[in-house]
């Protein structure tokens, strides 16, 4: 069955969803998107993901107004068209035509939503947990590009083909610094004597939504929750690593290249984080 996307204000069919062979995210990777997930035919923490990208756009291409994105009732209309109650949603937003030499000040954006099969990751992962590896590639702090979701993915994709070569299921990146940073599709999360780390979202980041969500409850459940610098001893000698994304939610890693994390075992703050967070889901998008 042929699907429908949301294309600049429009509901087309798949292959009628065209855009300009010059626009800057097909030239030149300008853009940027928003992985979401969506529940009982609403998307979960929609508002927050808008906010992320229009902060970035404002850094990074230009400001864009919120009536220029796809609101709660577009997204609840495109699930809806789609016949899809659970889904994986993205939204991108591009530069738009950059033909003749135009720069991002003056063109305008190409805004496209897209939705999916949510396709879950196995169960087995959430009993069992998951290795990572530590990618070959390093973050710096100077990227202009650190700490946004922009389309110019190749380097994450490169870093994920290197952990699915190694029979993993994430790579973690370090900073040119030796700092712990974040997956190649994630946020990570070390448990050591009970409190909760991650790095700090000047390390440099990307200020995941899932991340924010886990912290949030954290707090309100009463664990000690640290931003703060971390190295590999930090990573290696923790009790519990967890990883985090709007699709993956909460995720225990039960090792790292060939060192074991509990045991190789999913240990019970990341269990007790997964089902509050899933909680968390059920209910924002039921009372929808």
């Amino acid at each position: 069955m042929t699907g429908i996307v949301y294309l600049n204000d429009r509901f087309v069919s798949e292959p009628d969803a065209r855009i300009s062979v010059y626009d800057g995210g097909w030239l030149h990777g300008a853009g940027l998107f928003e992985t979401m997930r969506a529940e009982n035919g609403c998307v979960f923490r929609l508002e927050s993901h808008i906010e992320r990208l229009r902060r970035s756009a404002s850094k990074l291409l230009m400001a864009i107004e919120p009536e220029a994105l796809p609101d709660r009732n577009v997204f609840a209309e495109l699930l809806e068209r789609n016949s899809l109650k659970a889904a994986r949603v993205r939204l991108m937003v591009t530069a738009g035509s950059m033909r003749g030499h135009r720069t991002t000040d003056n063109s305008d954006f190409t805004v496209c939503a897209t939705v999916a099969d949510l396709s879950p990751y196995p169960a087995d992962f959430y009993e069992k947990g998951v290795p990572v590896i530590i990618c070959d590639f390093r973050i710096s702090p100077s990227d202009p590009l650190a700490g946004h979701k922009t389309t110019c993915y190749l380097p994450r994709l490169l870093g994920l083909r290197q952990a699915q070569q190694g029979k993993c299921v994430e790579a973690l990146w370090f900073t040119t610094a030796n700092r712990l940073a974040e997956g190649s599709i994630s946020n990570v999360f070390i448990i050591k004597n009970g409190v909760l780390n991650t790095p700090p979202l000047d390390t440099p980041v990307l200020p995941g939504i899932t991340r924010g969500i886990v912290l949030e409850i954290a707090r309100q459940i009463g664990i000690e929750v640290q931003e703060c610098p971390l190295t590999v001893n930090d990573l290696l000698d923790a009790d519990e690593v967890l990883l985090t994304n709007a699709i993956m939610q909460v995720m225990p890693v039960i090792r790292v290249e060939k060192h074991d994390i509990h045991n190789g075992r999913a240990g019970p703050l990341g269990k007790r984080l997964l089902q509050e967070y899933r909680t968390r889901v059920k209910e924002e998008c039921m009372s929808k």
